[in-house]
């Protein structure tokens, strides 16, 4: 496969989970997340759309670093993150049970984080593509579990 492919694919892939999301979220956001009691320091809903395209994107280029390399432990993280932030919107959006959603990003927050460690040590940009994710759903878990104490 050639280096090209090897980046497209996973980016690609990304982008079509989080579109798959956004499809199970559409119907939620208008009904009801709207009008559920956010933070004040809640992004406004433009910014979500911008920033995970980006993430999506890293994280694409992330798994082109190491796809390949022999670093299973790595790929297979890449994997599992990719699932439970598909199932995050699963929960919080389309069956919208903010406390099963705050269980989820936790369980996402602690793969991305091992993910960032353990490729670390093998190939650090992958590694730092990861780190604004992390910091994005370390973001995104405040507003989860406000949301789950004040609604």
């Amino acid at each position: 496969m050639n280096r090209l492919t090897r980046y497209l694919l996973p980016v690609f892939l990304c982008l079509l989970v989080g579109a798959a999301a956004f499809f199970f979220q559409r119907e939620a956001l208008g009904e009801w997340y709207l009008f559920l009691f956010k933070p004040r320091f809640t992004p406004p809903a433009t910014v979500f759309p911008v920033v995970w395209s980006v993430l999506y994107v890293l994280m694409g280029i992330s798994m082109g670093r190491i796809w390949g390399k022999g670093l299973k432990t790595s790929v297979r993280e890449w994997w599992i993150q990719l699932a439970l932030n598909f199932c995050w919107s699963i929960a919080f959006f389309a069956f919208r049970e903010p406390l099963w959603g705050l269980g989820v990003i936790l369980a996402l927050d602690a793969v991305v984080l091992d993910y960032i460690f353990i490729t670390f040590k093998k190939d650090k940009p992958a590694s730092f593509c990861f780190i604004p994710y992390a910091a994005w759903l370390i973001w995104l878990t405040y507003l989860n579990a406000c949301i789950y104490i004040f609604n």
